[in-house]
């Protein structure tokens, strides 16, 4: 059992969350001491997972949360050397906690957070130090991101399937790209709906993007879909929401070390990487780094 818990949690989360941390907080308790750190930004978060010390951290939060946490420590050269990660799911998705076989009850996830084992994760790391913690990918999906964004505020949870209605709406929904998985090329310029990589296996709240994917195997699993004709796209669509997609005959396949994908010509993408999604760019290659640090499950 650890000498003491550091439980790390956005401040901003809300009111709406005070109930549920505190309950959490109460269960880690009766197996040690316990010092909540609510923090209000990254230099807090930094400071807060750097000072941890000998107790063990457990992060409150969604995949938002663990990716920002990660690629601090990283940065630091502290991910693994802070030792084994809690996590308790306070996110909407939760999808690294779904591939990590965590309950997604946050109390029955604290228990885990202080008798689990410890297990190796691994990350992807892309050419400007950031990091993927569960899964990221290009195309329709990051684009119905962006979109949604615009009606969040307005609309809350109904903005996705807006914002995903307005991209693939478009009839230029397809993206020309060139995707190379450990040198083998894997789509050449060829209209691509949505491409991605897994560590995890499921997007926006347990959709199986990548069913096999495995967080702890050291490779990233990669999906291409071509699904681009507007029949194609509701037939993805509907194989997506049952993880049957990847039988299709415009999806493939395939997992490696280092992936990279360009654009060929036409419009840049955009990256959705654990749910932050970028400004559009041409070319994002990603590095698997295999156990880059451990968290605690089942």
């Amino acid at each position: 059992m650890p000498a003491g818990v550091r439980v790390v949690v956005n401040a901003r989360a809300g009111s709406s969350r005070a109930d549920v941390v505190r309950a959490v907080v109460r269960e880690l308790e009766t197996v040690a001491p316990v010092d909540l750190q609510a923090t209000t930004g990254v230099a807090d978060l930094r400071e807060a997972l750097l000072g941890a010390g000998e107790r063990r951290i457990v992060l409150l939060g969604g995949d938002g949360s663990v990716h920002t946490a990660l690629r601090e420590l990283r940065r630091a050269g502290a991910a693994r050397a802070v030792g084994p990660i809690g996590l308790v799911p306070l996110g909407t998705g939760n999808d690294l906690a779904r591939s990590l076989h965590l309950p997604l009850d946050p109390v029955a996830a604290a228990r885990v957070a202080v008798r689990g084992r410890p297990r190796d994760v691994e990350l992807a790391v892309d050419d400007s130090g950031g990091v993927v913690v569960n899964t990221a990918h290009v195309g329709i999906g990051a684009a119905a991101t962006a979109s949604a964004a615009r009606f969040k505020r307005r609309m809350g949870p109904l903005a996705y399937p807006v914002g995903a209605v307005l991209a693939g709406a478009r009839p230029d929904a397809g993206f020309a790209l060139r995707v190379v998985v450990d040198g083998r090329v894997v789509a050449d310029g060829t209209p691509v709906l949505m491409a991605g990589i897994g560590l995890g296996g499921t997007i926006a709240g347990g959709v199986p993007f990548v069913p096999d994917a495995d967080p702890h195997d050291g490779v990233l699993d990669v999906v291409v879909s071509t699904s681009t004709g507007p029949v194609a796209r509701v037939g993805f669509a509907v194989g997506l929401r049952q993880g049957l997609h990847t039988a299709r005959q415009d999806v493939r396949t395939d997992s490696g070390r280092v992936v990279e994908i360009t654009a060929e010509r036409g419009r840049a993408f955009r990256v959705n990487a654990d749910g932050e999604v970028s400004e559009p760019v041409r070319r994002v290659r990603w590095t698997a780094e295999p156990a880059a640090w451990q968290a605690l499950c089942p």
